[in-house]
């Protein structure tokens, strides 16, 4: 029984270290994407492998992804022991897109272990493994301190995720996403139309709550990603993003991102 520990020991071993000597040999970026079956991690995935900047695209997940591009690891894992999975969190960057509603994960304690225990695990492991930059979708009015539930278990998570001083902590506020969802949540489809014939009505300070594509925040995210590249260095720093600067981060980048 001890020869069989030590052997495992010794093959995970291996295993990290091949992990980190290929991000450290290559010349483009090794990405951790979480959330990469959802409505924008899904886009994110397309962008980041498109991208000559990436090298590798690490995607735990519960599903198979049906894509056999070279640059992608799938690896499927139970969410619920993130830290058996350590050495796939040795990365120079982390797009978190993991979230569900209530309905969907069917109460709120298991909302909550999706939208704030697993992102923020992933970012803790992500932060001992020495990753630089940790790229986070929450929501428009989150806050910690918020009366709803939703909002502020997004507000805690963003809170959270400041002390561990990242050196680039991005986080994307939007409002309801356009989009087709696998799961097809009929009320978000029936609200996210209505949102979007009511953007042109909403300007100035209203403008954050404007819908947007899923496509635009998941192009927003890795546009910034591999515009700040795989040395960051001016942290720790943390930028917010509403509607307005994710729709100029979408289409160009380095007029936000160079100011």
């Amino acid at each position: 029984m001890g020869l069989a520990v030590k052997i495992m020991e010794s093959q995970k071993g291996q295993k990290v270290q091949s992990i980190a000597e290929k991000r450290d040999q290559s010349t483009g970026m090794t990405v951790l994407l979480m959330g990469a079956t959802g409505l924008i991690g899904r886009h994110c995935l397309e962008h980041l492998l498109a991208s000559p900047r990436i090298d590798r695209v690490i995607a735990p997940t519960r599903r198979t992804i049906n894509n056999r591009n070279q640059k992608l690891r799938n690896i499927l894992i139970d969410f619920d022991n993130l830290d058996e999975h350590e050495e796939l969190f040795q990365v120079d960057a982390i797009i978190c897109c993991l979230g569900t509603t209530i309905k969907q994960a069917g109460s709120r304690s298991a909302f909550r272990k999706v939208d704030f225990q697993y992102a923020l695990e992933t970012a803790q492991l992500g932060r001992s493994k020495k990753a630089k930059a940790f790229y986070l979708v929450t929501a428009i009015g989150a806050d910690a301190k918020s009366p709803f539930f939703y909002s502020r278990v997004k507000g805690e998570l963003e809170a959270k995720l400041r002390q561990l001083e990242y050196d680039s902590l991005s986080i994307y506020q939007p409002s309801l996403l356009i989009g087709d969802r696998e799961d097809k949540r009929r009320s978000e489809y029936f609200f996210a139309k209505v949102a979007s014939m009511a953007n042109p009505l909403l300007s100035g300070g209203l403008s954050k709550y404007s819908a947007i594509k899923a496509e635009s925040v998941a192009k927003a995210m890795v546009n910034e990603c591999i515009f700040n590249g795989k040395d960051v260095t001016h942290g720790p720093r943390v930028n917010t993003y509403d509607h307005g600067d994710m729709i100029k981060l979408a289409s160009r980048p380095e007029d936000v991102l160079s100011s």
